[in-house]
């Protein structure tokens, strides 16, 4: 596994039929595939199933598994709703009238951002730097893509892995994403589900003013950077505006980049 996270992590598939899938993922992430999950805590199990891939912690107090899914729940209701113009996201990013700007998701995550910019008509490539957070997106992707009520909004929707910091020397867009790993809150006993598993998958994010510069010199109109409603913004220039939502703030910065492709 890649040194730069901290987790350790593995592979286990009980579909006997994607064993070949398995074996070609395990050999991409560099990981070890197993028979069963290791029931000692400090683990994270991807499970290749027959329907998706998934990733949960091995502790006795674990969270269920978290996977990226575009066609049910929140993020499918959000998808279909999206076009009414009622998304905090969509005003930030500069989706007014008929404008549908062109969006990279530099922290791509699980892609429920990007897919909702993409629901309403924006193209979005996705940058996730995590290998494995990687995985689960494009598989995430792959399934949408089969499905009727998605496949049209995943068109517009490009996977990149790799980190943003270097990718986004080499381009740009109207508009660039920023999502930081948010700072734990303070009077939760309970960190939500997804986040608890990413920070024991991803540890601390610790390089946000610099993702912030690379954003800024790609971005030629904004730079929208989503944070807790109550945070601070990330240290360096201050922003010229937000949009908030209920639990969360989109701070707006001026792009820096000339028209490049």
């Amino acid at each position: 596994m890649n040194t730069m996270y901290p987790s350790r992590t593995v592979l286990v598939c009980p579909a006997h039929e994607r064993e070949k899938t398995a074996a070609r993922l395990a050999a991409d992430l560099g990981i070890a595939r197993v028979g069963e999950p290791p029931r000692a805590p400090g683990w994270l199990v991807l499970v290749l199933t027959s329907e998706r891939l998934q990733l949960q912690i091995s502790a006795p107090d674990a969270p269920g598994a978290i996977w990226a899914d575009f066609r049910a729940g929140r993020t499918g209701w959000r998808g279909r709703r999206a076009a009414t113009g009622d998304e905090a996201l969509a005003r930030a990013a500069g989706a007014r009238g008929g404008r549908r700007p062109q969006v990279i998701d530099a922290t791509a995550g699980l892609g429920r951002d990007a897919f909702i910019l993409a629901a309403i008509g924006c193209r979005v490539t996705l940058i996730e730097r995590h290998p494995v957070v990687a995985a689960l997106l494009a598989d995430g992707l792959a399934r949408a893509a089969a499905a009727s009520g998605t496949a049209g909004v995943v068109d517009r929707m490009e996977l990149i892995p790799g980190d943003a910091v270097s990718l986004l020397h080499d381009r740009a867009a109207e508009v660039v994403l920023v999502d930081p790993m948010h700072p734990p809150r303070r009077k939760s006993a309970a960190v939500k589900k997804e986040m608890r598993v990413f920070r024991e998958l991803v540890g601390v994010d610790d390089d946000s003013e610099r993702l912030l510069a690379a954003a800024l010199a790609a971005a030629r109109r904004r730079v929208v950077v989503k944070r807790p409603r109550g945070a601070d913004p990330i240290a360096g220039p201050k922003p010229s505006g937000a949009v908030e939502g209920r639990s969360t703030r989109f701070d707006i910065y001026a792009g820096q980049a000339a028209e490049r492709q």
